[in-house]
């Protein structure tokens, strides 16, 4: 299996190529203030970033990663100086992720991009904090069918998962789940250019019908035929006329319908309600809205691409499992960010090598 930590010892060279060399490296650094010029405690840009990224990637503290550094002759500091260097380095980290990011974007000629939109998140250091439930979050879009990071933002929690935080592609085709029915942001995707394939819950969004009624679902599944429902459905919006989109439908196999009906009841009883028939019913199906054309995108297309949506799951497994990204040591919020910043720049220097990781879904294709 490829590490990142050979990235950051035989393999540095390479590392130091991939990010455009070390004139780019110290023009990145001198620019975003990380580092202004050469000092004797850190030689050059491509040693701080060498330090930097052992600190973050590594199990040592500031302590143990100075005193590595001056073993290994990279630098001669203290683990106060090294504090001091991180707060000064998230600048230029979003700058390195950001040109990594830009180096591997699709072209539009080769078709339609597939675009998968979530969030994960890590824990912050604070026991304040955690009491709080105080997270960092990482927005992300994973680009299909190249298997890359197109897209990363980190906040806190109080920056909510927005289906239009990741700018619009012309023609892309964003995936999302039920989190994301927003009909505003969805607007905005669609206002760029793109086309959206979200899942949808009976009651995540005012729902109407052609007719600017509410839609009423429990007919709309007794009229399914051979368990698929394909029909125009509109979304209402506060200050603007609805959005004209297409519910797609289909009910689950009885074994998979009766453990969704399990979970609804699990899960009313522990907030305290009980489920209507209507909720019991609605959670046998698979509910879809999309701007995708019938006459281009058949129902079934439509439902294949969803399933497309477990692929960045298996990307934030490999930046947590392979990269090690978890809560970050320091409860100074910007050596917090730094140190997620550099796991994500690690990821998207191992991203090529992928079919090497033993979860590739390249590899369960070949099989």
């Amino acid at each position: 299996m490829i590490r990142n930590d050979s990235l950051l010892d035989k393999d540095w060279d390479a590392t130091v190529a991939k990010l455009g060399g070390p004139s780019s490296l110290a023009a990145s650094a001198r620019e975003t203030k990380a580092m202004q010029r050469p000092g004797r405690a850190i030689a050059d840009a491509t040693a701080l970033l060498r330090i930097v990224l052992a600190y973050c990637l590594g199990q040592h503290g500031l302590r143990l990663t100075a005193a590595w550094a001056a073993v290994v002759g990279i630098a001669d500091i203290s683990n106060v100086g090294l504090l001091k260097r991180l707060r000064r380095c998230e600048a230029w980290l979003q700058r390195l992720v950001g040109d990594r990011l830009a180096a591997a974007a699709p072209e539009a000629a080769r078709g339609r991009l597939i675009r998968v939109v979530d969030a994960t998140t890590v824990p912050k250091a604070s026991p304040k904090e955690r009491l709080r439930n105080g997270v960092w979050r990482v927005h992300a879009a994973f680009d299909l069918p190249s298997e890359r990071f197109g897209y990363f933002e980190v906040t806190d929690q109080t920056g909510g998962e927005q289906l239009d935080r990741i700018p619009v592609v012309a023609g892309e085709i964003r995936l999302a789940d039920a989190a994301y029915i927003q009909p505003e942001r969805i607007a905005a995707v669609l206002d760029g250019g793109g086309d959206v394939v979200l899942r949808m819950a009976w009651r995540n969004g005012r729902w109407l019908n052609q007719a600017g009624e509410a839609f009423d679902f429990a007919a709309a599944f007794k009229a399914a035929r051979d368990g698929l429902i394909d029909q125009p459905i509109q979304l209402c919006r506060k200050h603007a006329d609805p959005l004209p989109l297409r519910l797609i439908a289909c009910r689950l196999p009885p074994d998979a319908a009766e453990a969704a009906r399990r979970r609804a009841r699990s899960a009313a009883k522990k907030k305290g309600y009980t489920l209507s028939g209507e909720a019991l019913e609605a959670a046998e199906w698979v509910m879809l809205a999309t701007s995708l054309s019938a006459s281009a995108f058949p129902a079934a297309e439509v439902l294949a691409l969803y399933r497309l949506r477990w692929r960045v799951e298996l990307a934030f497994k490999r930046l947590k499992s392979v990269i090690g990204l978890k809560g970050p040591p320091n409860q100074d919020p910007r050596t917090a960010k730094v140190f997620i910043l550099a796991h994500l720049l690690m990821i998207l220097l191992l991203e090529p090598l992928i079919e090497a990781f033993e979860d590739s879904p390249h590899q369960a294709n070949a099989a």
